[in-house]
């Protein structure tokens, strides 16, 4: 073995430059979160060649005096923590105290600043002379050639584009944890991006777009000790990719198993399958709570109570995804302008539900409602008889006591519900909105004895060897779902009894589909981590299916359910199950008070 012997400082910060600068989007993190450290509200970044070819920071933040400028670029040299004690409670982003120094060992690094209050700016690079600058105030740090002596390190880089692509990443990410610091970013003399300072909603605006704040949920939960705020997406918005999963800790952006972990079983009633949320959290805490000294790049962090800090997030998350039909109607409720004076066509009478039952027989004189002896197509009653104004019932033109929700005046294809509310027109997906309802009722009766419906003969159903297979060896999970099954021929099941609450389902069909879900989860985790995707597949099979033809009080009395209901606004796949069409937007559609 060759002797043991001390490793020059250069070759100390190349092998630490391999940890800390991955690629040029490494350099302008590290550049980003000290003008953040600085107490700057004005940063402006430049590329050039996706950052390998130069990457300059300028901010205004307070600047560094001259004599602290060769420590700048010096190892283990820091103004951010001097003990133990400062270490614990790390309140900056930057903290180690060597990312220039690694920086400087592969780049050409120049770094001009003046002090808040000093006479003038000085300027240092890597050969360490300090020299008198021109700068009005902060600091710019300019980094050039990357890896100009490190060759092999330059060859694992990509291609400009996508070097850049990375840099835009990491300064969108710094750029939505601070709303209240201005950013701009200008590549190969062109700019990119500029954002002014402003709230959080703004930023978030900006960074992900306007369709992600259309679908946000505002995330608000204080606590004292831990805060979380931000936005979540509903499910309509989820993606392929996890590419809208934002979640900052102190200001930090972090990926950590266990937050995702709580973000993911936050959506896990409302999004199945192989979609991901989009979500913008912030969490906020003592920092003498969580320990940010875990990873190189200052990417994942341990927290001192772990289990606490998820049961909050996950919570947080939840409740603001799922909030009650009466705040959704609520918030769709506009008025319409004042100048039209518009009323809805169709005036219900709403003092109490059974009134809202007994339009069924009035307003059948305008609508084809699609009842068992309807044409099977369905629709609207389109003859000018049938709409005569004189044929209309006197209906109150007041509405101030409607549900949420209102009350049923049609089933358009079989597959929709519209119904009049307070604030207008309301769609309701009758196979999405019953399939939410049959699931939060299924979940329910599986905490307690599932209620069954003993059929009076049993259903002999012809299966798979295989699917036969499936059915005793989970017979017990299948016996806490509600069904009692038996076998009756080497190729056949009996079903003897179903849960009541999908008497009406297909019961071959369902079976099937649960068996499919049985097969592909080990034994161990079918109930505990697999529940709700069977209990969504038997919600989905019991639900109403399209072209099923409903009268006015089963409409009604789907409505009534949905308000009742936790999460009514999204089916088990993360789709929506109603939307609300105000009356101003329905006079804008056709142009009234034109």
């Amino acid at each position: 073995m060759p002797a043991i012997r001390l490793l020059p400082d250069l070759l100390i910060s190349q092998i630490a430059a391999g940890e800390v600068v991955e690629r040029p989007a490494s350099v302008l993190k590290e550049l980003l979160e000290n003008s953040l450290d600085a107490g700057s509200r004005d940063i402006r970044v430049q590329l050039e060649g996706g950052g390998v070819k130069r990457l300059r920071v300028a901010d205004d933040g307070c600047g560094m005096p001259r004599e602290d400028l060769p420590l700048a670029l010096a190892r283990h040299a820091t103004s951010k923590i001097a003990s133990l004690d400062d270490l614990e409670a790390v309140a900056t982003m930057g903290f180690r105290g060597e990312a220039l120094a690694s920086i400087a060992s592969v780049a050409r690094v120049s770094i001009t600043s003046r002090e808040t209050g000093s006479a003038h700016a000085w300027r240092i690079d890597n050969e360490g002379e300090v020299e008198p600058a021109a700068l009005d105030a902060g600091t710019v740090i300019d980094v050039a050639d990357l890896y100009y002596n490190t060759p092999a390190r330059r060859k694992f880089l990509r291609t400009e584009q996508t070097e850049y692509g990375h840099c835009d990443d990491v300064f969108g990410r710094i750029a939505l944890s601070v709303p209240q610091v201005a950013f701009q970013l200008m590549h190969n003399g062109r700019l990119m991006q500029r954002l002014p300072a402003g709230d959080m909603a703004s930023r978030v605006r900006a960074l992900l777009g306007d369709e992600f704040m259309q679908h946000a949920r505002q995330v608000e939960a204080d606590a004292g000790q831990i805060r979380v705020s931000g936005f979540a997406a509903q499910p309509a918005f989820s993606r392929a990719g996890r590419d809208a999963q934002y979640c900052f800790v102190n200001g930090r952006f972090v990926r950590d198993r266990l937050l995702a972990h709580a973000l993911r079983e936050a959506y896990a009633d409302v999004l199945h399958g192989a979609r991901h949320p989009a979500y913008a959290v912030f969490i906020e805490l003592d920092p003498r709570a969580v320990d940010v000294n875990v990873h190189p790049a200052k990417t994942e962090v341990r927290f001192r109570d772990s289990r606490g800090v998820h049961q909050f997030v996950f919570h947080a998350v939840e409740r603001a995804l799922a909030p009650s039909i009466q705040v959704g109607a609520a918030a769709a409720s506009q008025p319409p302008p004042a100048s039209t004076g518009m009323q809805p066509v169709f005036q219900a009478p709403w003092p109490s539900q059974q009134q809202g039952m007994a339009l069924e027989q009035p307003l059948a004189r305008y609508f084809d409602f699609v009842r068992q002896d309807a044409p099977a197509a369905g629709g609207f009653a389109t003859s000018p008889a049938a709409l005569a104004p004189a044929a209309r019932p006197d209906l109150p033109a007041q509405q101030a006591d409607a549900p949420p929700l209102g009350f049923a005046l049609a089933q358009l294809q079989g597959v929709y519900v519209l119904a009049q509310n307070a604030a207008g027109l309301v769609l309701v997906d009758m196979h999405a909105a019953h399939e939410r309802i049959l699931y939060e009722q299924l979940k329910k009766v599986l905490e307690g004895e599932p209620a069954v419906q003993r059929l009076l003969i049993p259903a002999v159903l012809a299966m798979s060897a295989r699917e036969v297979a499936t059915a005793f060896e989970y017979a017990d999970v299948l016996e806490k779902l509600g069904f009692d099954i038996g076998q009756a021929g080497p190729n056949e099941l009996m079903v003897r009894a179903v849960p009541a609450l999908l008497a009406r389902a297909d019961t071959g069909a369902l079976l099937r589909a649960l068996l499919e879900e049985l097969r592909e989860a080990p034994a161990s985790q079918v109930v505990e981590r697999r529940r709700n995707e069977l209990l969504a597949t038997m919600a989905c099979h019991g639900a109403v299916r399209a072209n099923r033809l409903l009268t006015l009080p089963e409409m009604n009395a789907l409505l009534r359910d949905m308000e009742a209901c936790e999460r009514a606004d999204q089916c088990n796949h993360g789709r929506p199950t109603w939307v609300q069409l105000s009356m101003a937007e329905l006079d804008r559609l056709f142009m009234r008070g034109r």
